[in-house]
């Protein structure tokens, strides 16, 4: 997960052809439907009043309103969002690592 949202978030990254991108938009689209009920549910075990679950919870809810906006009509607003849907996977993985689990 981690490796592909690098592939457009690293500062050395090449701007993906429109093939590529629309690729790289629905594995991190994807990895974000498995992530978000894998989060969620590690999250909710932790107390209601508690730091890491509401930031965790928090993130869910940016992504889950991330997959509900469509790219835009051009390549640079593609790039953009998808850029925006690799920041929601890495931060996905970060709250998963910080609630309870493993590195992925």
């Amino acid at each position: 997960m981690r490796a592909t949202s690098r592939l457009l978030l690293a500062e050395d990254a090449e701007p993906p052809s429109p093939q590529d991108l629309e690729t790289l938009t629905l594995r991190l689209r994807g990895y974000m439907m498995l992530a978000i009920p894998v989060v969620e549910s590690a999250a909710l075990t932790w107390p209601e009043d508690d730091v890491p679950r509401a930031c965790a919870l928090a993130c869910i809810g940016e992504a889950r309103m991330r997959l509900r906006l469509e790219p835009g009509r051009n390549l640079p607003a593609g790039i953009r969002h998808a850029q925006r849907l690799a920041r929601s996977v890495n931060a996905l993985c970060d709250h998963y690592q910080t609630v309870g689990g493993e590195h992925r």
